[in-house]
C-alpha cells in the first residue's frame, strides 16, 4: 500500500491531460492532498503533435514533465507508473507492480487512443498521432522515405516512397495532409539532387461525404478547395478496406504509399472496465451529468474516456476545450463537498467554436454565427493556441519558429532520430533537434 496522508482529503487523478491537470489547477488553495498518475512524465499539447510530426516544432515546445508544473505546489504528488485496475469497493486504485493507492475521490482522465473498426491489424502499417513517440516516429518516417528515394532508381519503388497517404478527413487529417504537402513542396523543395519533392503525392482519403464533418458545408468545401490548391489529393465517399506494407485500397482504388498515417478514429482507455461501468460504442464510460459514474459520486470521468450527453442530446466533443471545462467544473464540486454545499449545478458545456488549420495561411474556424477562412483565420488560430501553451518561453519559442517559418518556410526540426546500439548492447536514441526552451 502506497503510503498517504491520513489527515487531508486524498484525490487521485489518473491521466495528466487537460481534463487531470486542470482538476489540479483548480484545486490550489483547496484543503486537499492530490496524486496525480501517468504513465508518461509529461503533459502533453496533442493540438500542435502534427507539427512535430512534420518538423514545423520540436517535441521540447509542446510537453512539460509534470512534475515541474506543479513544483511549487507541496500537496500534489506525482506518479509515473501504469494502471491496472480499480478497486471501487476499497477506494484503492491498482498500480502494474500490485502496489495500490487509496483515494477518497477519484478523477479518471486517461484519453483515448486509435480505433481501427475491427481492423487492429492494420495498425502496424498505418499509425496514429497521439503521442510524442507517435510524432517523433511519424517526423523520422517521412524524413527517411525522402533519404530513401534521393538513392533508389526504380521509378515505382520511388513513387510509393514519396507518396504519403493519410486516413481521415477531420482536422487531424487535414493538418497532416497540409503540413507534409507544404514541407515536400516548399521546404524540401532544393535539398535534394535526385528527387524533385514537389513531384510527392499527399493523399487525403475520407469514408464520408466531405472534410470537417462538424464544421459547416461552406468551411468544408473551402477546406478541400484548399488543399487541392496545395496539391494534396482529396479522396471522398470510400472507406479504406485494405492497409499494408504496399500501401491501402480503398472503393475500387489502390494507393501504393510507403508512409500511410491513421486519423479515422479513437477508442477510449480500459476505464469502463476498471470500473466496470456502462459504456458507449467508443468505449467511453457513460457519466452522470455531475460527470460520476452511477452508484459511485466519488468517482468522476472527464475527458475523452467520458461519454457525456448535452441537453440536446449531443455528446460532448472529445476536444481540449471540453476536457478542461469538465476539470474545472469537478475541481469545483469537489471543493463544495468538502465545504458541505449543496451540490452545483449539473455540467454544461459552453461550445466556443471548431477551428482548423490547413497550411500556411489558411484555416477555417466556426463560432456559430462568425465563420472565418483563410489568412485571418490562421492567425486568430495561431493566436488561440500560442495563448492555450503554458509558459512564457515556450510560448516565445513557438511563435518565434512560426514566424520564421511564415517568412521563409524553413523548419528546423528536421532532424532524422537514429537508434543506436552502444557498448553494452543497449539501444538507445537522441533527438538533436532545437534545445530545449524551457527550464524544466
Amino acid at each position: 500500500m502506497l503510503s498517504t496522508s491520513k489527515n487531508r482529503h486524498h484525490v487521485v487523478i489518473i491521466g495528466a491531460g487537460f481534463g487531470g491537470i486542470e482538476v489540479v489547477k483548480q484545486l490550489a488553495g483547496v484543503e486537499v492532498d492530490v496524486t496525480i498518475i501517468d504513465r508518461r512524465n509529461h503533459h502533453l499539447f496533442q493540438p500542435l503533435l502534427y507539427q512535430v510530426a512534420g518538423a514545423s516544432i520540436a517535441t521540447s515546445e509542446i510537453a512539460w514533465p509534470i512534475r515541474s508544473l506543479f513544483r511549487n505546489r507541496p500537496e500534489v504528488k506525482t506518479l509515473m507508473a501504469e494502471v491496472n485496475g480499480i478497486d471501487q469497493v476499497a477506494h484503492q486504485v491498482i498500480l502494474s507492480d500490485g502496489s495500490r493507492l487509496s483515494y477518497d475521490t477519484l478523477v479518471v482522465a486517461t484519453g483515448a487512443t486509435h480505433a481501427y473498426f475491427g481492423h487492429d491489424d492494420w495498425a502496424p502499417f498505418a499509425p496514429g498521432l497521439k503521442t510524442l513517440e507517435d510524432a517523433t516516429a511519424l517526423r523520422n518516417r517521412i524524413l527517411n522515405v525522402f533519404e530513401e528515394a534521393e538513392y533508389i532508381t526504380d521509378p515505382e519503388q520511388r513513387a510509393a516512397l514519396q507518396t504519403f497517404v493519410i486516413i481521415g478527413g477531420g482536422p487531424t487529417g487535414v493538418e497532416l495532409a497540409g503540413t507534409i504537402a507544404e514541407l515536400a513542396r516548399k521546404t524540401l523543395v532544393r535539398d535534394f539532387r535526385s528527387i524533385d519533392p514537389c513531384k510527392s503525392r499527399v493523399v487525403l482519403i475520407e469514408a464520408g461525404a466531405r472534410l470537417l464533418q462538424v464544421f459547416p458545408e461552406e468551411l468544408s468545401t473551402y477546406t478541400r478547395e484548399a488543399l487541392e490548391k496545395l496539391g494534396v489529393e482529396v479522396m471522398l465517399g470510400a472507406p479504406v478496406t485494405e492497409c499494408s506494407t504496399n500501401g491501402v485500397v480503398y472503393g475500387d482504388r489502390t494507393v501504393s504509399a510507403k508512409t500511410i498515417v491513421w486519423a479515422a478514429g479513437v477508442q477510449a482507455s480500459p476505464a469502463a472496465r476498471w470500473l466496470g461501468a456502462d459504456s458507449d460504442r467508443a468505449g467511453r464510460v457513460i457519466v452522470r451529468s455531475d460527470l460520476t459514474v452511477a452508484g459511485h459520486p466519488e468517482v468522476f470521468v472527464i475527458g475523452d474516456t467520458a461519454s457525456c450527453a448535452m441537453a440536446d442530446g449531443k455528446l460532448v466533443p472529445g476536444i481540449a476545450p471540453a476536457a478542461k471545462q469538465q476539470g474545472k467544473y469537478v475541481a469545483n464540486v469537489i471543493e463544495r463537498r468538502l465545504k458541505d454545499k449543496p451540490a452545483d449545478e449539473p455540467f454544461k458545456y459552453c461550445h466556443q467554436g471548431n477551428l482548423a488549420t490547413i497550411g500556411r495561411s489558411l484555416a477555417v474556424i466556426d463560432m456559430g454565427r462568425v465563420k472565418l477562412r483563410g489568412a485571418l483565420a490562421w492567425w486568430i488560430w495561431k493566436l488561440i493556441h500560442i495563448y492555450f501553451l503554458i509558459g512564457t518561453r515556450n510560448r516565445l519559442s513557438v511563435a518565434l519558429s512560426w514566424i520564421w517559418n511564415h517568412s521563409i518556410g524553413y523548419r528546423g526540426s528536421r532532424i532524422i532520430m537514429q537508434t543506436e546500439t552502444n557498448h553494452d548492447g543497449v539501444s538507445t536514441s537522441a533527438e538533436l533537434s532545437k534545445p530545449r526552451n524551457s527550464d524544466q
